[in-house]
Formats: structure tokens, sequence, C-alpha cells
């Protein structure tokens, strides 16, 4: 295999293919905005560099030989693949484009992921995601020491005391009681947490999470302490224990979006919430992070 030598730049490229396009030397100088003799002597380092004519020459026009066509062929592909892989590097460095890394609990899932990802695509339509859903918020803050995660759509705490987790909040999401079909408080529109006292709760395996300190902290406040007779670990088993009739759950809301039958939710008095934020490492923040990060927080309401 014969190599080409290095005299053969991207201008040789570029100004060939002008040539090639007019079948004209006076009307390629004029696009190349360069004069005419120093495009034929540009043309002529080419083929010798090549070893090859690549054009025929006559008083009134330039025509491509065999050799000439094939090379216009390969030199348009050269040229576009750099360009493509310039314009790609510049889009990656200022975040306009690149693959972003998510997870989701279950119920954001459903909830907040139509509108986490359209509204971002809005901002940065180069943007591919790759979704990682089911996740604990425990389970999506390991995944993102890992850097198996970009970032997390959670409910804090993440972690108490890692000063690396920054957290956007999203919404404040309600919680409400999840009971199997025929269950005597279902007769009830809605339920106080007064009511829960002598039921036994189905809980995340996962004590410490967002939702499970809320719950425990809401039953405290109510006067009696949790009784956990079943621990989960995914929204669905829990919906599906529920309706088995092991217990009762309090769950996020978008709960009701999960697909299993055997179930009825009732609200809390008093509407608790828990917040959704959405969780990333301050020092894993590449250009394509903060696009995205800078694109959320714009579609969030200014205090």
């Amino acid at each position: 295999m014969v190599s080409v030598s290095n005299k053969v730049e991207l201008r040789h490229l570029r100004y060939f293919a002008a040539v090639a396009e007019t079948c004209h030397f006076g009307q390629a100088a004029k696009r190349l905005n360069i004069a005419q003799p120093a495009l034929s002597h540009a043309i002529r380092q080419l083929e010798e560099e090549l070893g090859v004519s690549l054009l025929t020459r006559t008083t009134r026009r330039v025509v491509l030989t065999d050799a000439g066509r094939f090379f216009l062929d390969e030199a348009l592909y050269t040229l576009n693949r750099v360009d493509a892989g310039i314009n790609g590097a510049r889009l990656l460095g200022e975040g306009q484009s690149g693959l972003v890394r998510i997870g989701l609990t279950c119920t954001a899932t459903f909830a907040h992921m139509p509108f986490l990802i359209q509204s971002i695509r809005k901002k940065l339509p180069g943007l591919e995601f790759e979704v990682h859903s089911d996740l604990s918020t425990e389970e999506q803050w390991v995944k993102l020491r890992e850097e198996t995660l970009d970032l997390g759509v959670v409910h804090p705490p993440v972690h108490d005391g890692d000063e690396d987790v920054e957290l956007i909040p999203i919404c404040e999401e309600p919680l409400i009681v999840v009971l199997p079909v025929g269950h005597s408080l279902a007769e009830k529109e809605s339920l106080d947490m007064a009511d829960l006292q002598d039921e036994s709760f189905i809980t995340g395996v996962k004590p410490e999470s967002g939702i499970a300190n809320a719950v425990m902290k809401m039953c405290l406040d109510a006067g009696f302490s949790l009784t956990k007779k079943h621990a989960v670990s995914n929204m669905p088993s829990l919906l599906a224990l529920v309706a088995s009739g092991l217990g009762i759950g309090v769950v996020p809301a978008a709960a009701r979006s999960v697909p299993v039958p055997g179930v009825v939710f009732r609200p809390l008095d008093g509407s608790p919430v828990v917040p959704v934020a959405l969780a990333w490492l301050r020092s894993k923040r590449s250009p394509v992070m903060a696009g995205v990060v800078e694109a959320f927080e714009d579609l969030l309401p200014k205090a």
C-alpha cells in the first residue's frame, strides 16, 4: 500500500473539490477567495503528491479523469467527516450535545420523566438520554458516585454529609395511603395518620430514604410508632404486597400511575408532601452536564 506524503493537506482537498464542482479554475478561485495562480499551483502540487492526474484541462473547461472522479468522492467524504468532527466537538464542549444518563425512582418515571426530558430537549435537542428507572434515592447516590449515572431524580435528603451532592428542587409531591381493595379504611374519602396506628406498614428496604423518614416522622407526630411488617425494594412490589392484603403503605401520589390491580388510594388529611429534586455531583460537572443543569434551571419558576 502506497502512503501519501504528509504534504497533502485539508486545503488541497477543499481546493480540488471546488474546482471539480465548478469545472472552472477562475470560478473556484473566486469561491475560495484566493488567487487563481495559487489555486492552480495547489492542484498541481496535489497531483504530484498523488502521482496521478486528477483533471484534464482545456482552454474552456476542466474535466475530471477517472482517478479524479474517484478522488472527489473520497475527498468530499473526508471533508464532511472533518466538519462533522469539528461541529460535534464544539457542541460537546458547549454542552449542546452528548449522552446524559439519568436515574429515577419508580414514581418519578411516571410523574416527572416526560416533563423533564421533553423540556430539556427543547433547549438542547442534540442530547441523548439513557434512562435508569425504578432506582431508590440511595441507589442513585451510589451510581452517581460510581459514575454510571450523571443525574438523579430523588427524594432528599441524599446521603447527608456529602457536600459534593448538589440538588435543584423540582416540586413537592403529595403522600397518600394505599390500601387493599375491600379494606375497612377504604370506605373513608380521606384518612388521618391516626387512622393508621393499628395497621401494618409495608415500607422500602432503605429506612434512610426521604420517603421512609417522612412517613416515620408522620407516625410519631400522630402519636404512634410505625409497625413495619414487610420491606420491598421497589414501588410495584410494595403495591403488590398491599394488594395481597399483607399491609398498607404511604406512597407518593404518582404511585397511582403504577399499573397494579387490587389497590385503592386515599388522600391524607393535612396534605403531607415529600420533596423531589434533581441531583448530581459537583465534581463531575462536565460541559454537557452544565448545559443540562442550566437548561433545567431556566425551566423553573423564578423566585
